[in-house]
Formats: C-alpha cells, structure tokens, sequence
C-alpha cells in the first residue's frame, strides 16, 4: 500500500496530470534557471542528479521535497519563497491541504495570508532583490541617481493615477 496516495489524495489529478502547484514550482526553477544561463546539466551536476530528473522537476511530473528544494535554491540564488511567488489563486487551491479543506476554509486562510503581504511590501520577495540589486552597484553616485530615478518615477505613477 502506498502511503503517499492515501495521505494525499490529490497530489495528481484524477486524469494523471501533475498538481498545479508542482507545475507552478517548476516553471520557477526553469524561470530562475534560465535568467542564470545555467543549462540542465549544470543543475543536475551541482545538485548530483541526473539531467532528466530537472526535466522532471522543471515539467512538475516530479514533486520537489523539501531539502531538494532548499538545494536548489542555494544553487540558483534565491530564497524558498521564490518558488511560489506570482502563484494564482486557482492553483494555490489546487493543492492538498486546500483539496481537503472544507469549504471556505481555505479561502479565508489563503485571504489573510494575501493580505499581511499586500499590506507590507518589505515582505516581497521583489523588494529584497531591488534593495540587494541597489547596494551591489559600487559606483555610488550612479547609485544615487538610479535611487533619485526610482522616486521620481514613483512620483510620476502615482500622480497619473490620480488623474
């Protein structure tokens, strides 16, 4: 008996296909991998796999356990959070805690959650890569004015909204 499918009935849908949330982590792993230029094969040679198993990892058609996905992330340079980053909202009830909750229940969880990180941006994944981006820059000046072209354009954007 395979304990997986009894604990976690809708890891794959009932046609087979991988969990939209694996899906999604994998698009992300390809996503990150690609920006780096970093090819399968450096991946797997790094993390001690085959080629194939990223393909899999990257197709969602294998799930990504957790020390696995922490591995990764040290390898393309990003945080755990990443990952699940920009995941809509028809896919994050996809997954199997949200599957066997009951109705309305995962829908308050998944809005409280949403909200803390709308309310505070410091939380964003986006605003740590900006802020170490920011202080990588060793020519200080420039530095200076790409800070200056931020809040000039911020102010801009926000009057044309009001408009």
């Amino acid at each position: 008996m395979n304990s997986d499918i009894d604990l976690f009935p809708f890891s794959r849908s009932t046609s087979g296909a991988p969990n939209p949330v694996d899906v999604h982590v994998g698009n992300r792993i390809r996503l990150r991998r690609t920006l780096l230029g970093y090819s399968q094969q450096f991946m797997a040679r790094k993390l001690g796999l085959t080629f194939q198993q990223i393909q899999k990892y990257e197709k969602g058609c294998n799930r990504v356990g957790a020390s696995r996905l922490w591995d990764i992330s040290k390898v393309l340079k990003v945080s755990m959070d990443f990952f699940f980053e920009d995941m809509d909202k028809d896919i994050e009830y996809q997954s199997p805690m949200m599957q066997t909750m009951p109705d309305g229940e995962g829908y308050l969880m998944l809005n409280e959650e949403v909200d803390e990180l709308e309310l505070d941006p410091m939380k964003k994944q986006e605003t740590m890569e900006l802020v170490r981006a920011y202080y990588r820059i060793t020519n200080r000046a420039l530095a200076k004015q790409v800070f200056d072209l931020i809040v000039n354009l911020s102010k801009t954007s926000s009057k044309l909204a009001d408009e």
